[in-house]
């Protein structure tokens, strides 16, 4: 009876200890947006920080604040630039601003989430592929090393990188160069304690199309799994307790789970299910694709355990003044999207909210319902 009633004592005594373990900063993260998501769809805008229609560089400023009177629930930040030991990304924003206002977002409640536009590691390029690039090497595969006076062996072809940075590869070496430089950034983001700051990390994402170097028709299935892996990997093993992982393909329209899994990391890689989705076509299209998307998005992640997001979106330039609330609006409020992110504002490209644009007094509208969050709609109580 007594040993009975100690290995009893012993079950209880370490079932606590699992019940209490505490959460990781990830894995509060995850909690807070669950909960959030059933109040309402946050608002995220890219670099909103920076810079806006009518500014640049001038600290405490921000389009979305000077709209709605508050900060966007979502910030977004790239690190594209970051694998080259830049000073500043792609987009002339100093790595040390960005740090900046990554702790100081984080610090007035608000959620934070970084993209990475690497460099082409084997090319030498922009993280985007020209299709003259793929054709002249298309061109000069089929002409031959003879018929091309040997000119082939000097033009890498864009369809081996992702190959390239794998294990085994020309460019491993670099790579693995490159995601130390990007968790060495990721591990100096910490709060006033000390304390690592959560963030949503999206890296190959739009990855169902062929404009970026690790595209659908520039890998296969196979090197792309393996190529998240070797980045998940590496970073996880820097950063244990602080990455959210988000996986973002394109808007496409025409998806069949089938297709769409084909890519999909795992349930194991991935916490958040989003997709970037712009308005470049007519409303018409727009709208049909974008609705199919979500719903069989939605139904993916409600079988997997996942959240979803509109990870980027917008309509570049806002050139209907009621596009907003008539034509977004009404598809977002379908589905159980946790926050959508349009793309940044900057001088004569824009795609968030801003006083100065034609949506200004449409989008002021719809953020007044209850259950548009922003930054102060999300604080913890």
């Amino acid at each position: 009876m007594r040993i009975r009633t100690f290995l009893l004592l012993m079950t209880l005594v370490a079932s606590y200890a699992v019940q209490a373990a505490p959460k990781t900063p990830a894995q509060q993260l995850l909690e807070r947006m669950r909960k959030l998501q059933k109040k309402g769809y946050m608002y995220g805008h890219q670099d909103d920080p920076f810079y806006g229609l009518t500014w640049e560089w001038e600290k405490g400023r921000s389009d979305t604040k000077e709209l709605v009177g508050d900060y966007p629930a979502v910030m977004g930040f790239d690190l594209g630039g970051i694998e080259m030991g830049d000073a500043k990304n792609l987009d002339s924003v100093p790595f040390q601003r960005i740090r900046e206002e990554i702790v100081a977002h984080h610090e007035r409640g608000g959620i934070v989430t970084i993209s990475w536009h690497p460099r082409n590691p084997l090319l030498g390029s922009t993280a985007w592929i020209a299709k003259d690039t793929v054709a002249f090497n298309e061109a000069a595969e089929a002409l031959g090393k003879v018929g091309m006076g040997g000119l082939m062996e000097k033009v890498p072809n864009p369809k081996k990188t992702v190959a390239s940075v794998l294990p085994g590869g020309s460019r491993h070496e670099t790579y693995m160069n490159w995601l130390k430089r990007v968790g060495d950034f990721l591990l100096t983001l910490k709060d006033g304690k000390g304390e690592p700051v959560p963030v949503i990390f999206r890296p190959y994402h739009e990855n169902n199309g062929s404009w970026f170097w690790w595209g659908q028709d520039l890998c296969s299935d196979d090197e792309f799994h393996l190529l998240w892996v070797i980045t998940q990997d590496y970073l996880n093993e820097v950063l244990p307790t602080s990455l959210v992982w988000s996986y973002s393909p394109n808007l496409q329209g025409n998806w069949t789970e089938e297709a769409w899994m084909r890519r999909y990391p795992g349930d194991d890689r991935v916490d958040l299910i989003g997709e970037d989705a712009y308005q470049w076509g007519t409303e018409a299209d727009f709208v049909t694709a974008l609705t199919a998307d979500l719903t069989l998005i939605t139904a993916i992640a409600k079988k997997h355990g996942k959240l979803i997001a509109l990870t980027e979106c917008g309509y570049q330039n806002s050139p209907d003044a009621t596009w907003w609330q008539r034509v977004f609006k009404p598809i977002i409020e379908q589905f159980p999207v946790c926050y959508f992110l349009p793309w940044r504002n900057y001088k004569k490209e824009h795609f968030g909210a801003s006083p100065t644009t034609a949506t200004a007094d449409d989008f002021k509208a719809w953020a007044a319902q209850k259950r548009f969050l922003f930054n102060r709609d999300i604080q913890k109580k």
